[in-house]
């Protein structure tokens, strides 16, 4: 039963994300900075809430990457990494269709014409930069979760906090350029409702966050002076 609720506060982290965050995105366009900054603000402000809410239950990874980066630093075993995956990503999917739902009955503009999905016109359609940019942003917001979370260090209450910011300041830089992934489940939800260029660029947005999430767990073990 403890496993199950696991799951399923993974299903609503991360349903929880894409609603607000990718909703945030097809309201404000993510035009200039005024929307840059808010949908920025609604990814970590989520994060922030859900840490403090299903934190106890699942360590609110709600980030496929961020599994990833738990697996590979021993802090949970290859079953739970891959139900994990596959409660996040359910989750995402079931967001981006009560999202595609509200503005479909609505008869509301989708201002990111792609339901708040990753691209990579910020990069001029190059795959090579939109995945070097993943990788990175990526690497250092697994990199600030994995120190903020170290047993070693104490950061009391505040860790919710700063991992919340930590993604507002990734999505600051990303979101002009590939619209920040950093999470593969939170692109594969609405890619699969999007179609088209979503669709086929979605391996940037699964790989690149991958790759970026495996470095920091592999960088913070030799920062912490931690056995590989």
């Amino acid at each position: 039963m403890d496993d199950l609720r696991k799951y399923v506060a993974e299903f609503i982290g991360t349903f929880t994300l894409v609603l607000v965050g990718c909703g945030t995105a097809m309201v404000t366009g993510c035009e200039h900075w005024g929307g840059y900054l808010t949908t920025a603000f609604a990814f970590g402000l989520v994060i922030v809430g859900m840490a403090y809410c299903v934190g106890n239950i699942s360590g609110c990874h709600i980030n496929p990457a961020v599994s990833l980066a738990c697996l590979i630093s021993g802090k949970m075993n290859v079953k739970d990494f891959f139900v994990y995956f596959i409660s996040q990503t359910l989750g995402a999917i079931a967001a981006a269709g009560t999202l595609m739902g509200i503005f479909n009955l609505g008869s509301v503009k989708d201002a990111t014409g792609g339901y708040g999905s990753n691209g990579l016109a910020g990069v001029n359609g190059s795959s090579a930069a939109g995945l070097l940019v993943e990788i990175l942003l990526t690497f250092i917001f697994v990199l600030v979760i994995l120190g903020v979370t170290d047993d070693k260090y104490k950061h009391g209450s505040f860790g919710g906090v700063v991992i919340g910011f930590s993604l507002v300041m990734v999505h600051v830089l990303g979101i002009g350029l590939t619209g920040t992934s950093v999470n593969p489940a939170r692109s594969i939800g609405p890619a699969i409702f999007a179609g088209g260029a979503a669709l086929t660029d979605l391996w940037v947005f699964i790989v690149g966050p991958f790759i970026g999430a495996a470095l920091a767990a592999f960088i913070y073990k030799f920062l912490a002076g931690k056995k590989a």
